[in-house]
């Protein structure tokens, strides 16, 4: 028997930024074709939606996958790291290209070939700016053609990735003149160096160390510094993974004086504290920025519930906690070293945590069911303004008629007991281990293509697209 191509959902509660409504959706091929009432088609599979939410597919801005560190690589790429993404309700990632080759073309194309065969949602990539010279400042303008108009650069990692104000200054304006955004990631370069040089030198070894030698007010500093900088430029910024109470008054700050910046948090930053380096296995939470205290939780939430803050994405970097022993992934053993390589010293332990699968799921509960943000501001923060900042609307992030079908047919009353199982990265451990979440999504479609069903892969390797992206629009 032919397959049916078109998809017909019914009896859903449509869910966008703005409204919630009753709704059929008519999927044709790979894109939304119809949303109404009652509708019908003969030809159509139909997919009885009763009591179930219909969401737009998740679009995580900011993740890592396949990325070397510390003599290791993060333990997703560019096909694991996917999947998780798929079964959390992310069907659309953007991966950072790192700078390693001259001339930028050379890495986005070694990049690609990462990437293309193994891609299992839809996907974009933002290209690193560690490195400036005559050459870069000329090629950067090329990388709008080829669908990337996002670059980030760094006020941290002295020696590594780090540019200096001036550098990032001339970067700002050759942004601004090509429809590019400029992404910051804010942190005081400086001071870290000194403070993990005197850690070391007082044997200061354990994990905590991690986050006293990165305090938050090198962050806030560094936020209110990139603001300065784009003002001057005059140029959009947008502030990756805000993790500080202070980051959220200087973007406030910034905002009110009518400057184009916005920012994105993480999960982790809205949920836990530096409390949990201090535990046995305190590795585990080791990112950078680090997570911060209760006080900056808190308002990190006010944040969002505030308007001040646009996104929230995940910062996706996972790494094992063991990498000496094997973990089953799709019936093969898998051993990558971990954090394991950091024991006794937390300068060695690889930065990063698993994410881009948890982020809809903790997010729901931690802000819809605890009632911190309402349904559609779920979708606006995790989907819609997302793909409005990074040039992929209306295409991706949103429900409407022409835009391609990357649904999620969601279960607010379904509840789990979350964990490393659940989650599907191919690592072995989660954050969020035991935790007992409520809503969560039961079937989700890419492109029109069901690729979860009620926990189950359908998709495979090789099945998502390379996005290319349209020029930074104004969106805010």
């Amino acid at each position: 028997m032919r397959e049916k191509m078109s998809t017909l959902i019914k009896n859903g509660t449509l869910v966008t930024e703005k409204d919630s409504y009753p709704a059929d959706i008519l999927v044709e091929g790979e894109r939304i074709a119809r949303i109404g009432e009652k509708l019908n088609d003969e030809n159509a599979e139909v997919v009885d939606a009763s009591g179930m939410l219909i969401l737009p597919g998740g679009v995580d801005v900011h993740v890592h996958l396949d990325l070397p560190m510390f003599g290791t690589v993060s333990s997703d790429d560019h096909y694991t790291g996917m999947k998780a993404a798929a079964f959390g309700g992310t069907t659309t990632v953007i991966d950072f290209i790192p700078q390693e080759l001259t001339p930028l073309a050379e890495n986005i194309e070694k990049w690609q070939k990462k990437a293309e065969p193994k891609a299992a949602v839809d996907y974009g990539f933002h290209m690193n700016i560690t490195r400036l010279d005559e050459q870069v400042k000329r090629e950067i303008p090329g990388l709008v053609k080829e669908g990337i108009t996002s670059i980030k650069v760094f006020t941290a990692y002295n020696g590594r990735l780090r540019l200096q104000d001036g550098e990032i200054f001339e970067v700002m304006r050759i942004a601004r003149d090509n429809g590019i955004l400029t992404m910051l990631h804010a942190e005081n370069g400086d001071v870290i160096d000194i403070l993990v040089s005197e850690a070391l030198k007082a044997k200061h070894l354990t994990p905590e160390w991690h986050a006293r030698t990165r305090p938050a007010w090198g962050a806030v500093e560094s936020v209110l510094r990139g603001a300065a900088l784009a003002a001057q430029a005059g140029c959009p910024l947008y502030i990756v993974h805000m993790n500080a109470a202070g980051e959220v008054d200087q973007l406030e700050y910034a905002r009110e004086h009518g400057l184009p910046i916005m920012g994105e948090t993480c999960p982790q930053y809205l949920v836990f504290t530096d409390e949990k380096l201090k535990q046995p296995d305190g590795a585990k939470w080791i990112c950078s920025p680090p997570v911060r205290t209760e006080v900056d939780n808190i308002r990190l939430w006010e944040g969002l519930q505030n308007g001040i803050i646009q996104t929230v994405a995940t910062d996706h970097c996972p790494f094992f906690f063991d990498g000496t022993k094997p973990i089953l992934y799709e019936g093969r053993e898998v051993t990558i070293p971990g954090k394991e390589l950091g024991k006794g010293d937390f300068t060695k332990i690889p930065n990063g945590l698993p994410g881009v699968g948890d982020r809809l799921p903790i997010f729901w509960t931690e802000g819809v069911e605890k009632r911190r943000i309402t349904p559609n501001q779920f979708v606006a923060f995790t989907a819609t303004q997302p793909a409005k900042s990074f040039g992929l609307f209306p295409q991706k992030g949103c429900l409407k008629e022409g835009s391609d079908a990357d649904i999620l047919i969601w279960d607010p009353q379904k509840k789990i007991s979350y964990g490393v199982d659940v989650a599907q990265h191919r690592t072995d451990y989660n954050l969020y281990e035991g935790w007992k979440l409520t809503g969560f999504p039961k079937r989700i479609y890419l492109r029109g293509t069901k690729i979860v069903d009620s926990g189950n892969w359908t998709g495979r390797p090789g099945m998502g697209k390379f996005i290319k992206r349209l020029p930074f629009s104004g969106a805010f």
